[in-house]
């Protein structure tokens, strides 16, 4: 009889456990509490009791609950743990040290205890102590070797066996912190900021400051857009570790998505100087002083990269992006020593190529300048996944699912801030300049190319287990939602803007989701910028992006692409009439005035002069174009593919008949 009543006891006590570990923890308690009227005293239940209370925040209660286990059993360190855990809840943090002190003492190998002092001496601003309390649970920590090895297969791409591993040891310690943060780790690599977000708050519940766990939340917040809540998070990491170099770069990235340029930079030589021997900080120092225009400092930090690394094969296409540097025949022949034909790293060796491309294209040899813009993209095209069936496809639904009848059932539908004002089109047709002309403007301010509209996209198309479900999925959604999404898109956009009454939202890519905008907002302001379909993707097929535009590196896929984005605007012209302006790169080179005042008129500007002077505006420029809107305008880049008319054959057979729409523009 004796053994049936422990047996049982061993089964509620199991089934309390799971509750706890599965967050019911008010069902936990009414178990717990069955389980002492049965055993009185019982200290493993007592003690589970006291966590059960804790996790609902009844934090006298589980004081008096763990203070009552450790009466009973001195030396039960994980109780001694909680009840420290229990005081740091209520603020008595002298208390929380002294108990953690008296348990690492005992039991230094126990890692819960680590990170409970660990969190006690953040609350007490001790943080070099902290770092070092952080660094034994990592070490103490049992399942150190499956987290190194899970964490190595995650570095190496291998998400399903990380995610096995880390899931694995959670069927066993369900609030294991790293595990947590490794699945965190996971959904970030495949943009489930969400899904992140949520597995990082439960590891923060676990160890309230430690810094895995704030590293990947404030990656979370970028990936979600909420800019001032991972800087907010990346600040509190640095108070914890100020000397590691990755949470600069971290806040470096946060300061540069929130246009504060030389914050970014501050935090990146902060970087480089814990990290000296990191030339890639150099790389990214080069790119700053770039975006804000600081043409000699930026070219002495990218040659500063080549006397660390003369093989480093971005730093000669940085060189070259800037558009009007001139490689020295020492420079050129230093690249075309590290070409390796076929072989080689496709990444590396499309860096290569494209800036020798570029410098031979400022020699005026451009047989040579083809040869080798062609092979970079042959490289880089090996290192992207794009279908152009599948993106014409996709043209087609959008056409189908924002037809007029869509439109005339969602008429009120929106959010009615008449702020963004977004420039569409493709790249390198100009739209970089139109962005630095309105910016020109008092009354609007410049960001740069935002990722919001494509994230709600995103979400949208993974409606579905095949992640395709957009843009029907668009047609699903209740009309009172999109003013929401409208709402949404204002309030995570508003830490980029001071105050102006209009802001640019330039992500080219937008020219497919107009629909979805004007739903979302039927008060913003659409351009799209275009130019002649040679130019524009020639132009296009000879840039290296650093992401994205993967239909940008084969002549065929270009002029398909092109022409699939022509149909969509004339769509937008045809069930959303006067919604978009038009504006031809060509007319604007020609007739300034008379198309920047033809500009404003649609935006509802007056006009101003600084609007012509643009090239004057001081601000961060983040695109391929950065140098180029900062000089007046020059008509050299109409008409400049006819240097390679043969070569390009293959893009004028795919454009077809689009051409005669351009006889214009030529």
């Amino acid at each position: 009889m004796e053994d049936r009543s422990q047996a049982e006891l061993r089964a509620a006590y199991g089934q309390a456990l799971a509750s706890l570990r599965t967050g019911r923890a008010a069902t936990a308690e009414r178990q717990l509490r069955a389980i002492q009227s049965r055993a009185p005293g019982d200290v493993n239940s007592m003690r589970l009791l006291g966590v059960a209370l804790l996790d609902q925040d009844k934090v006298p209660a589980a004081i008096e609950t763990l203070e009552r286990t450790v009466s009973v059993a001195p030396q039960f360190w994980q109780a001694r743990t909680d009840l420290a855990r229990a005081y740091r809840s209520a603020g008595r943090l002298e208390a929380a040290r002294e108990e953690l002190q008296r348990v690492v003492a005992a039991a230094p190998t126990l890692p819960t205890a680590w990170l409970a002092y660990g969190d006690v001496l953040v609350d007490l601003q001790k943080y070099p102590d902290a770092r070092v309390a952080y660094e034994r649970a990592r070490l103490t920590d049992p399942q150190l070797h499956r987290i190194e090895e899970a964490t190595a297969a995650l570095v190496a791409e291998d998400r399903k066996t990380a995610e096995l591993i880390f899931r694995d040891i959670l069927k066993a310690d369900a609030s294991h912190v790293a595990a947590v943060c490794g699945l965190a780790a996971i959904s970030l690599g495949v943009s489930r900021g969400a899904d992140a977000e949520r597995l990082l708050r439960h590891a923060l519940k676990q160890s309230a400051h430690l810094p895995l766990a704030w590293r990947g939340l404030c990656q979370a917040m970028v990936d979600l857009g909420r800019l001032p809540e991972a800087e907010a998070a990346v600040r509190h990491l640095l108070n914890i570790e100020p000397e590691n170099p990755k949470n600069w770069v971290m806040l470096g990235n946060v300061c540069t998505r929130m246009m504060r340029q030389p914050d970014a930079l501050i935090a990146f030589e902060e970087a480089a100087r814990l990290n000296p021997g990191e030339v890639r900080l150099r790389l990214s120092i080069g790119h700053l002083h770039k975006t804000l225009g600081h043409r000699r400092e930026c070219e002495e930090a990218y040659k500063a990269c080549l006397g660390f690394d003369p093989n480093f094969s971005e730093v000669y296409w940085s060189l070259a992006d800037l558009k009007t540097y001139v490689f020295s025949d020492a420079e050129i022949a230093a690249m075309q020593a590290l070409v390796k034909g076929d072989g080689g790293d496709d990444t590396d060796q499309a860096h290569l190529h494209f800036a020798l491309g570029r410098a031979f294209e400022h020699r005026q040899n451009y047989a040579a300048a083809f040869e080798h813009y062609a092979a970079g993209n042959r490289h880089r095209r090996k290192t992207v996944v794009f279908d152009i069936r599948v993106f014409e496809n996709k043209t087609r639904r959008v056409r189908e699912c924002f037809n007029a009848a869509f439109f005339a059932q969602r008429a009120h539908a929106g959010h009615g801030d008449p702020a963004p004002i977004f420039v569409v089109g493709l790249p390198r047709s100009g739209s970089t300049l139109v962005e630095q002309i309105l910016a020109s403007h008092s009354s609007v301010e410049g960001t740069f190319e935002l990722p919001n509209v494509l994230t709600i996209v995103r979400e949208l198309d993974h409606a579905n287990p095949e992640h395709d479900a957009y843009p029907e999925s668009a047609s699903a959604v209740p009309l009172a939602q999109f003013a929401l999404l409208g709402r949404r898109y204002i309030e995570e956009t508003a830490p980029l803007r001071s105050g102006r009454p209009h802001f640019i939202d330039k992500m080219p890519n937008n020219f497919s989701h107009v629909g979805l905008i004007h739903s979302m907002l039927p008060n913003a302001i659409i351009i799209d910028v275009r130019r002649h379909p040679m130019d524009s993707c020639f132009s296009t097929y000879k840039q290296h992006f650093a992401e994205g535009q993967s239909f940008s590196y084969d002549l065929d896929d270009l002029g398909r692409y092109y022409r699939c984005y022509l149909s969509l605007m004339d769509h937008w012209d045809t069930v959303l009439p006067g919604k978009v302006l038009h504006l031809q790169y060509e007319h604007l080179v020609r007739d300034p005035e008379t198309n920047i005042r033809r500009l404003l008129t649609h935006c509802g500007l007056d006009f101003e002069p600084a609007c012509l002077a643009f090239h004057e505006t001081k601000r961060p420029i983040r695109t391929a174009s950065a140098e180029q809107v900062r000089q007046p305008l020059y008509a050299s880049g109409v008409g400049y593919w006819k240097h390679f008319e043969t070569q390009l054959e293959p893009l004028r057979r795919a454009l077809g008949d689009t051409m005669e729409r351009f006889t214009d523009a030529s």
